[in-house]
């Protein structure tokens, strides 16, 4: 647990004022619906998250980033928005949202929400008047609107695919109750794409950049960061004759809606709003780009930052992660930002589960993260399938690993606790993730990582409320909760609070010198300010450089490092 003197320099002023808070920050991922539930009813709120500022300010982080909260039918987790300048009634009110950030700044945390730009939901103001008006007027123009191929427009405008499945195209049934138009949907119907070409597209998020802004929030999570700008000429490309074009397509910004270079032009117009505030909001783009065209989204005349997946999708391995890292640290540095890194979301089975499952194991026993724990979901995803010992031994390593080093570390909630993935335990019949529904055997969904946290040791949700919840907790949620680690020396949840306090004080200069261990399985760095991190990748106990060490992520053996561990030295 942080010292009195962490929190008090936590909250000081100069700390909150400072503009390059982000550069170096712990920020700690809410998925609001299953954080805390202060009413009962099942689902998480604003005013769970309220209650439970305390635990955050015990963690040790700098920042919360808020997973969507606005009104939505919740046909993609929130991430189909009805109204961006308001919060869903079921989570609560802008009131509760304003007491929330104050609550969270009292305590020198910073908060970071979720910004949807590409697309609204189908039940947005703005789409059900695209769909009472007329083709070609100007509520159409603020949407993608096209006439259909064939005979009678029975077909798509194109063969493209959405990313969830199926066309990406739906058509409309006009006013006059004729069949109709259709509109672009990169992701789900419900989900139709906005005209960044219209003016009026452009100023609104522009007006709703400045409302959050003006209620006291730090900065802004991009979704889709990628896909704003388009270009679509009367006759569109086949998914054949992209395909034909190979990366070069990406590589040279001309793909019709994926990483455009004109997108660049939407976010210095945001960056000119972000730096009329004091300190200056800043903001992280989510996006799926080639690396080589990754930093441009991270300039400081853009978003300033850019998540990074990369040691989320390596193995278990020394040389994926130092030649990964490596790259990432060169990339930052050219462009002017800070690394990014981060191992579990909202979108991916828990790193946890997926450092110890059997499947897809490679020769340095490490585990893709992406396709093994999808496999895994898709085979009926056991608890007993996994072995749950190492797969939260590598997850604390490389956890820790990652808290080491320059740049901002990204947090989901509960993997301080170690919790694993939910498989099996979630029935077809409960789940709620739409990529389940639209892709049965094919995708199983995201609700294992979704599933509400455990407070407390029993109740009838664990502790998430007063009532049940929203997706099934297992049974075993009962020893990961935060009550069954509070007291025990050498949790999951008492390692992150030590190596995040520790992370505070001992954060320096943007930079790192990798040192020589002598084998492969095991890696070192230095960082400026006199302290060393170490992580065995292998099975075999390694010794320790000279110093103290400050924290480890399993016990030493007879002085050692043993295998699937990170100390930290000084």
């Amino acid at each position: 647990m942080p010292t009195t003197a962490t929190v008090a320099t936590r909250t000081d002023a100069s700390r909150m004022d400072d503009p390059n808070w982000w550069r170096q920050a712990s920020v700690y991922q809410i998925y609001p619906r299953s954080f805390a539930d202060s009413n009962g009813d099942g689902i998480g709120d604003l005013n769970g998250i309220t209650a439970k500022v305390p635990y955050l300010e015990t963690l040790g982080i700098d920042a919360v980033w808020l997973s969507p909260f606005y009104p939505s039918a919740l046909a993609d987790g929130g991430y189909d928005v009805d109204d961006y300048r308001n919060v869903d009634p079921r989570l609560g009110s802008l009131e509760d949202f304003d007491r929330m950030a104050h609550a969270l700044h009292a305590a020198g945390i910073k908060l970071i929400v979720d910004i949807v730009p590409n697309h609204s939901s189908d039940r947005h103001e703005w789409f059900r008047e695209a769909l009472a008006a007329p083709k070609g007027s100007a509520a159409r123009d603020r949407y993608i609107f096209r006439d259909g191929l064939g005979e009678n427009g029975d077909l798509p405008p194109s063969d493209w695919e959405s990313v969830f499945g199926g066309p990406a195209w739906e058509r409309i049934t006009e006013p006059d109750g004729t069949p109709g138009q259709w509109y672009m949907h990169i992701f789900a119907r419900e989900q139709p794409d906005f005209n960044w070409d219209n003016p009026e597209v452009r100023d609104d998020f522009l007006k709703t950049l400045r409302f959050w802004s003006d209620r006291g929030v730090d900065g802004f999570r991009i979704d889709v960061a990628h896909a704003l700008t388009k270009n679509l000429e009367d006759t569109l490309p086949s998914t054949a004759d992209l395909e034909a074009q190979g990366e070069a397509l990406y590589l040279e910004g001309r793909h019709p809606y994926w990483d455009r270079d004109d997108v660049h032009d939407i976010y210095a117009q945001w960056r000119k709003v972000f730096n009329e505030y004091n300190p200056p909001r800043t903001a992280v783009a989510e996006a799926w780009v080639h690396a080589d065209r990754r930093a441009r989204y991270a300039s400081p005349e853009g978003l300033g930052q850019a998540f990074n997946f990369d040691l989320l999708q390596a193995d278990f391995d020394a040389a994926q992660f130092r030649g990964t890292i490596t790259k990432n640290l060169a990339e930052a540095d050219a462009s002017g930002a800070s690394s990014t890194w981060v191992f579990s979301n909202h979108d991916v089975v828990r790193h946890a589960t997926r450092y110890g499952l059997p499947a897809a194991a490679d020769s340095a026993g490490g585990i893709m993260a992406g396709q093994a724990g999808k496999q895994w979901l898709l085979t009926g995803g056991r608890q007993q399938d996994v072995d749950v010992e190492l797969g939260l031994r590598r997850a604390r390593a490389a956890s820790l690993l990652m808290f080491a080093l320059p740049g901002s570390a990204y947090l989901y909630q509960g993997e301080e606790l170690g919790l694993q993935e939910v498989g099996c335990e979630i029935a077809d019949s409960e789940r709620q993730d739409p990529s389940f529904f639209r892709n049965k055997g094919v995708e199983i969904g995201r609700d294992g990582c979704r599933v509400p946290l455990p407070w407390t040791t029993a109740g009838s949700s664990f502790g998430f409320g007063a009532g049940g919840s929203h997706l099934p907790q297992p049974e075993w949620f009962a020893g990961s909760s935060v009550e069954a680690q509070e007291a025990k020396e050498g949790s999951t949840l008492a390692l992150y609070r030590t190596a995040l306090a520790l992370r505070g004080e001992l954060q320096a200069a943007e930079t790192l010198e990798w040192l020589d261990t002598g084998r492969d399985d095991v890696l070192a760095f230095r960082r400026p300010n006199g302290w060393t991190c170490i992580t065995n990748f292998g099975t075999e106990p390694a010794g320790l450089p000279d110093g103290e060490v400050l924290v480890s992520s399993s016990p030493l053996e007879a002085g050692t490092l043993p295998g699937s561990a990170t100390a930290w030295l000084r």
